[in-house]
């Protein structure tokens, strides 16, 4: 067994009572084992409960027993608390045993999944077993077999009205007529390997509509009509990943269009529910863009399909407006910045004079304006260097808006209201934190998931204008007042040039000001996505807590292009990735190290992804770093997605410097300090090809370096066992790097020092 191997089974192992070292007030130091240990791990708080509202009175708790994995569905009244069985789950399984032929084990499983396609009324939902759809009937206790073909059915959904069901069959988009002899049809008939009906492919899902939201179809509020995009994926090239833990590897080819590669070509439908083959929209005029279909929606009188088209590039929006009946398109308005548009959630909200809400980043900062129906700009309801986040809600009745935002605070989210003339901003959550809420219909009630730095999520039911009911989950985690845990600190760092970043400091619990402590910086870096919030952070938190407790500083510092303040200040990185994101880590680290109890000589840097690219570029670009741990890194723009890349970088080849200078393994020559790559071997996202250039490169210049591949894991570990082993690792490699303590001589590899 090698001294590494060693190291990581007695890290992962509970330390003995006597060896824990328990503070004088008895608290305990925590162990990997206590974070990941899928058998041992200690319970520090679950994560936010899924509640969804059944109607102005009542919410669906899917409460899920954490050992078991079985989900009990719960119909809870929301101002008493008081809890009954959404549907018998006993009959489910009975009947899903009877008619659709399961083995026990797997009508208990599927009787009792954590989550179900309900219809509208929460009256019944959809289940699939022995490969076809069943309908159950909560009342009735009855089971209805949807589908008897050959094939999976997937994303069903019900219509508005209840009254159909549609589906994705081999690639073609049907609709199944309920009652009491259902009757199915295809809506399409063209659907192949490479033609997609009503099903989103990797690229549209990851980065337009969200990652595992494979959907393409929309139905109309009548539910007469069904709007949905069909994807011709011939030229777009396949990733091919290889699972090799069989004795006969499987293959999986994904359709993956790298930054210059086709995408896939989009075409917009319409199509009867009752049947009558598509009617397709024309955008003929859009075809020298290579554009992209990046929302669809309805009217609320169901007349007429809202949809978005960007160009391939993203550097404009257009929203269009089509008659349901004729197909004949207005554009209704276009957005355009200095550098890119992003798509924005749920951007569009009617109302009742036939007007619409619009969210737009186009000042920099993300805000609601209104419109009127023919797109006449009517003016902004919010304004302000700060976001408006999410429209929550339109009460037009009571004149107000309800919408998250950080007019309060950047680093967290607040739920707010105001009047569509932008008058009466009001802040409802009062509590420090990051707060997100769902509204009740009719909006009456909300449901607040709250949480700070040192709080796991807890739940609270709220009124209209913000008045607390009651608690409805605590997640008290008592376990959290047994560890000797350091109190997180926020701080506001300048950059050279004034920019105020977000930063937040974890010192020892027996810090010394006297003493010079080794620093491990956990970063992302991308566009848009802090690390700074003041939100639980579960197992990354705990993570940090234990480094904290062997002796190191952990320092979290946004550069301006990921502090989420605005898009004003991603812009800046346009065309060129790397370059200022680390200029405003290391002037993070000059402000840390003027403290005068920073080790310049061991600071390390941590980050998976965009955070993995961050490492890789600052181990090549400077030499603060003593240590960096890159995980599933981008290391070349032109591996990356189409759509993501090309959104930030423009074309490869109309940025052709803009892609070397940011990729990372061209200048692997100019590695400094430890690197730990580690990748998922099977990451359909950032694909382990990025690891293997980068490791390829470092190996031709001479520069040693740690990898570690991680099999049937994608973009990210997952699997608890895994998952356990990589903390392990992680923390083997931490002080080994910045604390001196190696894991044992034969497996301490090199420095790579220059």
């Amino acid at each position: 067994m090698s001294g590494r191997a060693l190291v990581l089974i007695l890290l992962l192992a509970p330390l003995p009572a006597a060896a824990q070292a328990p503070a004088p007030n008895g608290q305990k130091d925590l162990t990997v084992a206590d974070i990941f240990d899928p058998e041992t791990r200690v319970d520090f708080g679950h994560a936010a409960p899924a509640l969804t509202w059944i109607d102005g009175d009542h919410y669906h708790w899917a409460r899920t027993d954490q050992r078991s994995r079985l989900t009990d569905h719960l119909r809870v009244d929301a101002l008493s608390g008081a809890a009954e069985p959404l549907f018998d789950a006993g009959a489910l399984e009975s009947a899903l045993a009877a008619s659709a032929g399961v083995a026990p084990e797997q009508a208990r499983a599927l009787a009792r999944r954590s989550s179900y396609v309900m219809n509208p009324r929460g009256t019944a939902l959809l289940v699939t077993a022995a490969d076809d759809l069943f309908l159950f009937d909560f009342r009735a206790r009855s089971l209805t077999r949807l589908t008897s073909t050959a094939g999976v059915e997937e994303e069903p959904s019900f219509s508005p009205d209840g009254t159909r069901v549609a589906f994705v069959r081999a690639n073609d988009l049907h609709v199944v007529d309920l009652g009491r002899r259902p009757v199915e049809r295809a809506l399409t008939r063209d659907g192949s390997a490479d033609v997609l009906n009503g099903l989103l492919d990797w690229v549209y899902q990851e980065e337009i509509y969200g990652r595992g939201r494979f959907k393409g179809y929309w139905w109309s509020p009548d539910g007469k009509r069904l709007a949905f995009l069909q994807l011709q994926e011939a030229r777009v090239p396949r990733y091919p990943l290889v699972d090799d833990i069989p004795t006969s590897p499987r293959l999986e080819e994904t359709r993956y269009p790298k930054a210059g590669d086709p995408n896939p070509d989009v075409r917009l439908g319409i199509v009867d529910a009752a049947g009558g083959g598509p009617r397709w929209m024309d955008l003929s005029r859009y075809a020298s863009a290579e554009p992209l279909i990046v929302d669809v929606t309805w009217s609320p009188d169901s007349r007429r399909v809202l949809f978005q088209v960007q160009d391939r590039i993203q550097t404009w929006l257009d929203l269009q407006d089509a008659d349901a009946a004729t197909l004949r398109t207005r554009t209704l308005l276009r957005e355009k910045t200095k550098a890119w548009v992003e798509r924005q959630d749920a951007a569009l909200t009617w109302l009742g004079d036939g007007g619409f809400l619009w969210l737009s980043e186009r000042t920099g900062w993300k805000h609601v304006y209104r419109y009127r129906g023919d797109g006449t700009l009517v003016g902004p309801v919010t304004r302000g260097e700060w976001e408006a986040r999410h429209v929550l809600g339109l009460d037009e009745a009571g004149g107000w808006l309800y919408f998250s935002g950080t007019e309060h605070s950047p680093i967290g989210s607040d739920v707010y209201r105001i009047h569509l003339d932008g008058t009466g901003l009001q802040r409802l959550s009062r509590t420090e934190g990051t707060h997100a809420a769902s509204f009740s219909p009719g909006l009456a009630l909300y449901l607040d998931t709250w949480s700070d730095l040192t709080t796991p999520p807890q739940v609270r039911l709220h009124r209209a204008d913000g008045a607390e009911v009651r608690v409805v989950d605590a997640n008290a985690a008592p376990a959290l007042a047994e560890y000797r845990l350091a109190r997180p600190e926020l701080l506001r760092v300048p950059t050279r040039d004034g920019f105020p970043m977000e930063a937040m400091l974890l010192r020892p619990p027996d810090f010394d000001p006297g003493r010079r402590y080794p620093v491990y910086q956990h970063a992302y870096g991308g566009p848009h996505s802090p690390v700074v919030k003041n939100a639980w952070g579960g197992t990354t938190y705990l993570f940090h807590q234990l480094l904290a407790q062997r002796g190191v500083v952990v320092w979290m510092c946004d550069n301006r292009t990921a502090s989420g303040k605005g898009a004003v200040s991603a812009w800046p990185m346009y065309r060129n990735f790397g370059e200022l994101e680390l200029r405003d880590v290391e002037d993070g680290l000059e402000w840390l190290g003027r403290q005068g109890w920073v080790d310049t000589e061991r600071i390390g840097i941590n980050g998976w992804s965009g955070g993995g690219y961050l490492v890789s570029y600052a181990l090549t670009h400077s030499r603060r770093f003593a240590m960096g741990i890159a995980g599933g890194p981008v290391t070349d723009w032109h591996n990356y997605d189409s759509v993501f890349t090309e959104r930030y970088m423009d074309l490869p080849s109309r940025n052709v410097d803009g892609y070397r200078r940011s990729s990372p393994r061209f200048f692997a020559a100019d590695l400094h300090g430890r690197l730990l790559l580690v990748h998922g071997a099977i990451d359909d996202n950032v694909h382990p090809q990025n690891t293997s250039q980068f490791a390829y490169e470092l190996q031709k210049a001479q520069r040693p370096f740690d990898m570690m591949f991680y099999p049937r894991s994608r973009h990210g570990v997952t699997e608890p066992a895994l998952l356990a082993h990589l903390s392990a690792l992680k923390l083997a490699f931490v002080q080994e790097s910045l604390l001196g303590r190696p894991s044992s001589p034969a497996s301490s590899p090199p420095s790579t020092a220059p």
